[in-house]
């Protein structure tokens, strides 16, 4: 029987996509393991839902003063000694450095709640929903992309789904639409992956 792949996922908030990837795992509509869990901010709901799941956490935030590079460097020897497959960027709102990345390339995955090249960086879904309101934008969307440098929201895309913005929507109707694509749409990537890669981790 092939080993399942061993996901350490990143997060920062309330985790309902780490929740998704749980259920998916949980029913096996994804052949992996979440082996870890690690947040840049205590106390998140995110945490309670991995620990709820029996998986390990940890919180890791930035020392005052501490340079970016030098967190990262902290960050990736907590994550390597998970041996994970991916990494998965669940809500992490954190731009990480080579000092992360360079330890897990091509294997560091990101959901973005926008489509390719639009609305980059944080407040995507609110920005998306005051264009439409100025009436310059009709959709927005889902991605999923590697990330394999310090690019925002850039990286080769791996999936992507569209989700119509309807005239005078509410902003939280839009950004529950957005977030139901993107619990779908996470979990069937990351199902790919791990079918069609073969185990990576040293």
């Amino acid at each position: 029987m092939t080993p399942r792949a061993r996901l350490a996922v990143l997060v920062s908030g309330s985790g309902t996509n780490l929740q998704a990837i749980l259920d998916a795992t949980g029913d096996g509509r994804l052949a992996a393991e979440v082996v870890l869990v690690v947040s840049n901010v205590p106390h998140v709901r995110a945490l309670d839902r991995a620990a709820a799941a029996s998986v390990p956490t940890a919180v890791l935030e930035r020392l005052p003063g501490e340079a970016r590079p030098d967190y990262d460097t902290r960050l990736a020897a907590l994550v390597v000694d998970a041996r994970p497959d991916w990494v998965v960027l669940a809500g992490w709102m954190r731009i990480l450095s080579m000092s992360f990345l360079g330890r897990f390339p091509n294997r560091v995955v990101n959901l973005h709640p926008a489509l390719p090249g639009e609305l980059a960086g944080t407040h995507a879904i609110e920005r998306a929903h005051a264009e439409a309101e100025a009436g310059v934008r009709t959709r927005t969307g889902v991605m999923v992309h590697l990330v394999p440098d310090e690019g925002v929201d850039d990286g080769p895309v791996l999936a992507t789904a569209e989700v119509p913005i309807h005239a005078g929507e509410s902003l939280d109707d839009l950004a529950a639409r957005v977030h139901a694509t993107e619990h779908t749409l996470l979990v069937s990537t990351l199902a790919t992956l791990v079918s069609t890669k073969e185990d990576v981790h040293a």
